[in-house]
Formats: structure tokens, sequence, C-alpha cells
């Protein structure tokens, strides 16, 4: 099928991703992907050895939903352990969160560390160890269960995180303060949560390494997507983490 000059139209995914930039009278194209960066394999908190194999279809089935909502792409970033069998596609991007003294700390890269131990890690050093594995660091959930906008670490950016969007304004101005790129991601453990919130990165090609350096670049930009679901679940998990005490 052609359209009415004769041209065959752009894919829906090709259409979407172009972004017409105008300057004066000159236009540039742009290239973005969209991409969750918190995603997680497995439903259940236990020792990365603990249904192994479950984790590969995890992955998979979160993919499926993700692309379904229009996403290119997540990073998989399972609780201090990253497994390259749950890397199933090549629109996965490598990933880990680490569980520091002062709270969890997003790193993604090519070769992330394969396994932390909980707690052991100050936010300092585990920052290093993600730069040491070429990955950036990223404060997850800054606001919940965590005192890592209180460390002096060379973060490269700030989350805003799908189980509490209602919290994007104060982390944009902490971001702003810090001098540091906001992104997004969904912290998704079951495959119906993921793309509630997500990243568009200025990249040509999604790989791991384009990731790292349109986040350090602040070539990023947090997409948010609300409704009655995304709303109904922020408030469920905002009173289970206040009732943990994790507010």
């Amino acid at each position: 099928m052609r359209g009415a000059c004769g041209h065959r139209p752009l894919p829906a995914s090709e259409l979407r991703r172009s972004i017409l930039v105008f300057y004066g009278e000159r236009a540039t194209r742009t290239t973005v992907f969209d991409c969750d960066l918190h995603t997680h394999s497995r439903f259940f908190h236990r020792a990365p050895g603990f249904a192994a194999g479950y984790d590969p279809h995890g992955v998979r089935a979160t993919l499926t939903v993700a692309r379904r909502r229009g996403l290119d792409g997540v990073a998989v970033t399972n609780h201090d352990f990253f497994r390259r069998d749950t890397l199933v596609s090549d629109a996965c991007i490598p990933g880990i969160e680490i569980s520091t003294t002062a709270g969890h700390l997003l790193v993604i890269g090519p070769n992330p560390p394969e396994r932390t131990q909980a707690g052991a890690l100050s936010p300092e050093a585990a920052v290093e160890l993600a730069h040491r594995h070429d990955c950036v660091a990223i404060v997850a959930h800054p606001f919940r269960n965590s005192r890592l906008r209180e460390s002096d670490a060379d973060f490269d950016a700030i989350e805003i995180n799908g189980k509490h969007p209602e919290h994007r304004k104060r982390i944009r101005r902490l971001a702003s303060d810090r001098g540091l790129p906001v992104v997004g991601g969904s912290d998704a453990h079951f495959p119906f949560e993921v793309g509630r919130l997500s990243t568009r990165l200025d990249i040509d090609r999604l790989t791991p390494e384009a990731v790292v350096e349109a986040i350090r670049d602040g070539r990023v930009e947090p997409v948010v997507r609300d409704g009655r679901l995304v709303r109904a679940l922020g408030s469920v998990y905002a009173n289970v983490h206040r009732l943990r005490g994790h507010l």
C-alpha cells in the first residue's frame, strides 16, 4: 500500500519514533526509543538460584506487554543479581538493582555486576562499582525507603518510579538541584505493570552503550502514562508502602 504521493508509508513503529524538530527554516530528524528502565523478571523475592528457570519466561511476558503498549525495550534490573539468560531479546537492556546501605540503586549498561550482597555496599561504593562496569548509576524511588538522595555519590540520574508517580514534582526539583537528568521506570514485578513509567531516549539504535551515553548526556525524558488503572495501582502501592513505613 502506498500513500497519495506514491511513497510507501512508514511502519507505525518507525512513524512513532521519527520526530521532526524545526529550527527556523531548517528541519532535522531525530530518532527516539521508548524504554522502561526498571523491570524485574520475577514477582517473588528469593535468592537468584530459586526458580531461576522462571526468569526468562517472566521477561518474555513483560516484553509482550511492553510491545503492546508501544515500548521499544526494557531494562531487566533484578534485586542484587544479573544473569545473561534473562536477556531473551535485543530489546532487553542489562541491569541490576543494588540494595545499598541507604537505598536502591539502578545500574544499567553493557556489563553490570552479576551479584551484590544486599546492604553491603555504601552508595559511593555502589556507584563506583557501576562506573567500573561501564554502567550508569540511577537513584531508584528516592522517596520510598531510601536515603540515597542525601548522599554525595556521583549519580548519573534520578528515577521517577511507576509505583509513586505522585512524587514526580519533588523528584524533578531534586534532580534540578543536583544537576542530574530524570528517567522513568515502572518497577514492574508483574508483566501488567510494565510501562506505567518509561523513558524516551534520543538514540539512533537501542543498545546498552547508547542508553548509557544518552542518560549521561541528558538526552532522556520520563513518560508518565496516566489512567484509571495507573491511579488505582498508585493508591494501592502508596497504602502498602505507608503501612510498611517506607514512605
